[in-house]
């Protein structure tokens, strides 16, 4: 169902759907306030609304900021239809309640996003969806409970915040085989990194808060797939109202126009800074997927084009408290509940990914209270490694 792209990715982040002029002659696309569209033809008005000639009639259906930074998003991926949503969990959430009906069946794995999880274990088996949580790096298991049959299998890749690895490829073949609709969170990758859709997913998900907007100053969520998926979900989504405001849509674009030379400075960054820290004496262990070291470094290195700008960490001494001594020494990380940004961004998961859960349920994910999540930037990586070198030293 892949779409081929006009140019390559570094062109379409600038150009995608930005290929004509805009009202006025502009060469940036405007930002439109306006909440109603309106007619002076009646007949227009009627084929717009019913969908059978271009055009909008109301912000929360659609929007003209918004349907560019659809359209960007959907040339990047390669997917037939975009739709998007507030935020990455509004479009999780739409996504998953669009898709399913009481007594369907989910299969993932137990490494998703906090909030993702929070779906899994809470809010589905309110609505009597039965959700199965697999072992993230036990490819048999999963596909052995998709064979079981399954609605939805939810898949993303790499994890937040082990930055564990899936095999697209397998699992979605795995997926099809019952009839599953497969879906793939790619905030991590990024589709400069990896694009599921190729790879045989049927969905591919984004928190655009992260790296597409890569600001952090704007929230905003958005899917990517066939015609029909994406049909189901919009229709979803239009009534519930979880709509992508205009300006946080323009703010996106913008950031998009980056995309290309941000991933590339974080995946240089994010590999030399892991190999720097796998070595260091202040540290237990590394997550990344660069590094050989890396369980699911086969996997990545034949499904993403770079590892990403995400890694993680666990201080030596193993406690949360080990995590907040190097946290407060870091001079060149922001402590907040971000990532994606161009700027380094750094927390534990007790307070960014997976602040929604207990301690208990973060050490059944298997994410010790040590971890260190640290979003790599584009400044430079020498003053980063420094920074962390001064941090982690046991005698500072």
């Amino acid at each position: 169902m892949s779409q081929e792209r006009k140019y390559g990715q570094g062109t379409e982040a600038v150009w995608g759907g930005e290929e004509g002029l805009f009202e006025g002659n502009a060469t940036q696309v405007p930002v439109v306030h306006s909440v109603s569209f309106g007619y002076e033809d009646m007949d227009e008005w009627l084929e717009v609304a019913l969908g059978n000639r271009p055009g909008h009639i109301y912000s929360r259906n659609t929007n003209p900021t918004v349907a560019v930074f659809e359209e960007k998003v959907r040339l990047l991926e390669g997917g037939e239809a975009a739709t998007s949503a507030s935020s990455g969990m509004g479009i999780i959430s739409n996504a998953l309640f669009a898709l399913l009906k009481p007594g369907d069946r989910v299969v993932s794995v137990k490494d998703t996003y906090g909030g993702t999880n929070r779906m899994f274990t809470e809010f589905l088996p309110r609505v009597n969806v039965d959700v199965t949580l697999c072992d993230t790096t036990d490819h048999a298991a999963i596909e052995a409970e998709v064979a079981k049959g399954c609605t939805v299998l939810y898949l993303e890749t790499p994890t937040n915040p082990t930055i564990k690895v899936l095999d697209i490829e397998r699992l979605a073949r795995a997926g099809k085989a019952t009839g599953a609709v497969v879906m793939a969170d790619n905030t991590f990758a990024t589709p400069v990194n990896q694009n599921p859709l190729a790879l045989g997913a049927d969905l591919v998900l984004h928190s655009a808060t992260k790296y597409l907007g890569g600001h952090a100053d704007a929230l905003g969520g958005v899917a990517v797939g066939s015609a029909e998926l994406i049909k189901t979900i919009y229709s979803y989504r239009e009534i519930v109202g979880n709509v992508l405001e205009p300006m946080s849509a323009y703010l996106l674009l913008r950031g998009m126009k980056t995309l290309h030379l941000r991933i590339e400075r974080q995946n240089a960054n994010a590999l030399e800074i892991a190999r720097f820290l796998e070595g260091h004496p202040g540290v237990e262990k590394v997550f990344y997927p660069g590094l050989e070291s890396h369980p699911g470094h086969e996997i990545a290195c034949r499904q993403m084009r770079g590892f990403g700008g995400m890694l993680s960490f666990v201080a030596r001494g193993g406690t949360y408290a080990d995590a907040c001594r190097v946290l407060s020494r870091l001079k060149l990380a922001r402590r907040a509940a971000n990532l994606g940004a161009v700027e380094t961004i750094a927390g534990p998961p007790a307070t960014t990914s997976h602040v929604e859960c207990t301690k208990a349920e973060r050490a059944a994910m298997g994410i010790p209270e040590s971890l260190i999540r640290y979003s790599v930037g584009i400044e430079d990586v020498e003053d980063l490694k420094a920074d962390l070198d001064r941090a982690l030293r046991l005698d500072a």
